[in-house]
């Protein structure tokens, strides 16, 4: 496949080097070359969109970042041109470098590792040991590895030739590199940066366990069945239940009981841990039979006897043959001489059993580590002294500081925090000689939407342009067209202004015909990649729109009144009305009246003339139920409101007066208001023919059955000399047969003369017998007195009690005469105040209407 026949594209997302417009045409700028380079790879693949991004997205980011120019080195920071001899990292981060930097990167890396070495060996290294790292993954290259020539992509080409229909640093040829997982194909990608895609060609596999075969791209042809593994464990026995997976099967987790080695203990474990060892002594007995194995739990036979042939004493100087395995070894007596743990002096004592003493107590001369003191000290304790040590590591920056250095310094432990070249970060490397490490961090430089981006190295960022975005702008309008208006590009900074007419709707119905003048969406924030001092928490706010002018339809309006005949043509907007010189003619608030004010407005304003005047009349309707009261309002509309009057009505006897609210009692009916105005106690009328009280309950009309009355009299003869109780009745029956009407009686004579006189009554002076005497004596005047006492007592108290009453009442009565006389003023001067405020706008009023009439004769005239 030929590079020279894809066509580049007329046009470019990518920003140019230079902003004159000019520069196009000196510099070319290589296009979208991403169709033609992977042309053959999709060709065999055919890919899902999803599986092909996977895959490439590190390539796409490649040829992102090489279209907008955003490619640099990162050791010198420096952009890298398209005629540049470059070298990439094929190992890990595929990073592109300038040939000269990377060349004297790895020269300082070698030399500075092998002035390490021969500092701390004190001998020369081997160059096949020496290594250099890439400065951004930190992948270790061998000094052979060095590059010394300018290569394509893939390798093949050295010093490839520039050509601007072929992506820079590319050979344009197939890639042809071998494919991770070495598949035996090779990658199909034209000559391309980054690393090469999964092999995309359709290859015959079996699943991880072997049982199912199916068809898979090359690069993922390890698949899994998703059955049942089912393959033998290591234990021989059982098979794996786990599903279809790669790599060896778990450890065996069936349980079952098992012994131990020496067979003591039986327990149930997985069968995984079947062969354990448990915690008892073997315990059984040797071939000797005098002695027991010593060691362990284990599995087969004990052994011999180790206590059995040629023994020695302790410090094994002295052999002994053919004594038996049960009879102990004698000592020796000479000195036992066994090395100490010093391993420089040897034991004093005697021979002995058991180990000799660990800790060396000869007396020795020592020197400290650094050689700056000496003292005599026992062979086991160490000696060292409190100098610090004053070479400097090998940094080249600090002193070790290390008390009792040895003179081996250790690595600096300090970090370096030197500033990079990317001005931005600090080297968090340990402290070293030489130049510190490019800074490893790329940043992200994207459109305002996010969905066009590439990366750079860190510290020319601010050299950048934000890339070309063909997304569509994901600020909505706020205006009233965002559903009809054309959408634009994404974009940094305030979006383009509404270009449509308005057309929106005023209140009276017409419609604003110029541009449209709404609120605008909030601006994107400028493309800037230095950090604010200040950030604002606040989201910046919307601009809001300019509202539409006045309506400047020429339209028909009405005067105050709406009067028929009187309508004027004026802007729609002017809302200044008028006045027809008509009397108004509304009905005023009573719905009795109407206005009889010239033509004025029919809203409530700040003055009183153009409000509709007021009625002051009194109501003159009649109220339900009719009553002679009238209604207290002044002219109102609707129905007038109860009648709350208070009339007083006496009872049907005369003892007490009721009173009720006028609209209650004339709501009721004749028989009802009857039975109200009775008291519900005895009749206090006196009957016709006889001095006692009516007996029934207070009732209308006269009392039933005046000669009927049972209350009892005392009855006299002429003399007053006999007396008897006779009924009230009888009393009037006797004088109606008399003659007499009961009615002429006086009170004092009632009942006196109606039982004649006996032969007893004729000489008064004749003395009456003491059986009879009793009957006209008097009460004795002892108990008249007593009872004429006890009653004034009483009299005295009840007067009393009466007085205090009557003067509390006459207080009360007295305080609040005088709080209602206080009211009375206080209305008075109010009602005075506001009458003559009345008068005085009234006056005001009018005088302002006769000048008003007078200047429109004079005008008219």
């Amino acid at each position: 496949m030929s590079s020279s026949a894809v066509q580049p594209p007329l046009s470019s997302d990518s920003d140019s080097d230079t902003s004159s417009p000019s520069s196009s045409s000196t510099h070319h700028r290589h296009a979208d070359l991403s169709s033609s380079i992977f042309q053959s790879y999709l060709s065999h693949s055919s890919y899902p969109h999803n599986d092909r991004n996977q895959d490439l997205i590190k390539i796409q980011s490649f040829l992102t970042s090489s279209r907008s120019g955003a490619l640099s080195c990162l050791i010198c920071l420096e952009r890298i041109k398209p005629t540049d001899p470059t070298w990439s990292c094929s190992s890990s981060c595929f990073a592109l470098f300038h040939l000269l930097c990377i060349q004297s990167w790895a020269n300082q890396s070698i030399n500075l590792a092998s002035s390490r070495a021969s500092l701390r060996a004190a001998v020369v290294p081997d160059e096949n040991t020496l290594v250099w790292p890439c400065p951004k993954c930190r992948v270790e290259y061998r000094k052979t590895q060095t590059p010394k020539n300018y290569f394509c992509f893939c390798g093949k080409v050295q010093d490839p030739p520039r050509d601007p229909w072929v992506l820079p640093h590319s050979c344009g040829e197939i890639c042809g590199r071998s494919l991770k997982y070495d598949c035996g194909h090779f990658c199909l990608l034209l000559c391309h940066p980054g690393p090469c895609p999964a092999c995309p060609k359709l290859v015959r596999n079996k699943c991880f366990c072997r049982k199912s075969e199916d068809v898979k791209r090359c690069g993922f042809k390890n698949f899994s069945c998703n059955g049942v593994c089912k393959k033998l464990l290591e234990c021989g026995v059982h098979r794996c239940g786990e599903i279809c997976h790669d790599g060896s099967c778990l450890p065996c987790k069936e349980k079952g009981t098992y012994k131990c080695q020496c067979g003591k203990v039986e327990t149930t474990r997985e069968c995984c841990e079947r062969d354990f060892r448990c915690d008892n002594a073997c315990n059984k007995m040797l071939g000797c039979g005098r002695h027991v194995c010593e060691r362990g739990c284990h599995e087969g036979d004990c052994g011999d006897c180790p206590l059995q042939g040629k023994m020695t004493c302790p410090c094994g100087k002295r052999a002994y043959e053919g004594m038996a395995c049960d009879v102990t070894v004698p000592l020796c007596g000479a000195t036992c001489e066994k090395t100490l743990s010093c391993r420089i002096h040897r034991c004093s004592e005697r021979c002995h059993r058991g180990p000799c003493i660990q800790t060396c107590r000869n007396v020795v001369m020592k020197s400290c580590r650094c050689g700056s003191f000496k003292k005599q000290v026992p062979c086991y304790q160490e000696l060292t002294c409190e100098r610090k040590c004053q070479k400097v590591r090998d940094c080249g920056r600090h002193a070790c500081k290390r008390r009792c250095c040895d003179g081996d310094c250790p690595p600096c432990s300090e970090t370096c925090d030197r500033k990079l070249r990317c001005r931005n970060h600090k080297c968090p490397a340990p402290c070293h000689i030489g130049a510190c490490a490019p800074c490893p961090l790329m940043v992200r430089i994207s459109c305002s939407c996010g969905e066009t981006q590439f990366e750079v190295p860190c510290g020319i960022e601010n050299e950048q342009k934000p890339p070309r975005c063909r997304k569509t702008c994901p600020v909505a309008p706020l205006c009233r067209h965002r559903l009809s208006c054309k959408p634009h590009k994404c974009h940094y900074g305030a979006c383009p202004p509404c270009r449509l007419v308005c057309d929106e709707e005023y209140s009276c119905g017409h419609k604003c015909k110029l541009r449209c003048h709404g609120p605008q969406p909030p601006p994107n924030p400028e493309f800037t990649l230095k950090p604010r001092k200040k950030k604002s928490n606040q989201p910046s706010e919307p601009t809001p729109g300019s509202a539409c002018p006045p309506c400047p339809e020429p339209v028909l309006r009405s005067c105050f009144g709406h009067h028929i005949g009187t309508e004027r043509m004026m802007v729609c907007s002017n809302r200044a009305e008028f006045s027809c010189d008509n009397l108004c003619g509304n009905p005023l608030p009573c719905g009795n009246h109407y206005c009889t004010y010239v033509c004025h407005a029919m809203e409530a304003r700040s003055s009183k003339s153009d409000t509709c005047e007021e009625c002051n009349l009194p109501c003159e309707k009649e109220r339900e139920p009719a009553c002679q009261h009238p209604c207290p309002l002044p002219c109102h509309r609707g129905e007038c409101p109860p009648c709350k009057t208070l009339i007083k009505r006496s009872c049907h006897c005369g003892s007490m007066k009721h009173v009720f609210e006028c609209k209650y009692f004339n709501c009721l009916s004749e028989k009802e208001q009857m039975a109200v105005r009775s008291c519900k106690g005895p009749c206090h009328r006196k009957l016709p023919n006889c001095t006692h009280l009516c007996p029934e309950t207070c009732h209308p009309g006269a009392c039933p059955s005046p000669d009927k009355c049972s209350k009892k009299v005392i009855v006299r003869c002429g003399c007053q000399t006999l007396k008897k109780e006779w009924l009230c009745q009888e009393v009037q029956t006797a004088y109606h047969s008399s003659g007499c009407d009961p009615k002429d009686i006086p009170k004092s004579q009632f009942g006196l003369g109606l039982i004649p006189c006996d032969s007893d009554c004729k000489g008064k002076k004749v003395k009456v017998p003491d059986s009879e005497l009793h009957l006209r004596q008097t009460k004795p005047h002892e108990e008249t007195e007593k009872a004429d006492n006890v009653s004034k007592r009483r009299r005295r108290k009840q007067r009393v009690h009466e007085e205090e009453k009557i003067s509390r009442l006459q207080k009360i009565v007295a305080a609040v005469k005088k709080v209602m006389l206080v009211i009375v003023i206080v209305v008075i001067i109010i009602a005075s105040a506001y009458l003559g405020y009345k008068g005085l706008v009234w006056l005001s009023d009018w005088m302002n209407e006769n000048e008003a009439r007078q200047r429109r004769k004079y005008s008219r005239n």
